[in-house]
């Protein structure tokens, strides 16, 4: 399970990186600019749940 994170953490960077490439800063929340932040953000939401799982495995493995 220890693998399988560490390969959606990867996966989850390389999908912040590619759409943060994909934005337009001068406008942000036109066309696919808007498509490329929600992916951003899908990445780091991937990234917070991974942290929480890695927490909550740590917190599990301490009380046995």
């Amino acid at each position: 399970m220890k693998i399988f994170s560490y390969i959606v953490f990867a996966i989850a960077i390389a999908l912040i990186g590619f759409n943060l490439t994909k934005v337009n800063f001068s406008k942000p929340f036109e066309g696919d600019s808007t498509i490329a932040l929600i992916g951003v953000i899908a990445g780091l939401c991937a990234i917070v749940l991974l942290l929480i799982f890695k927490a909550s495995k740590a917190v599990e493995e301490k009380t046995k």
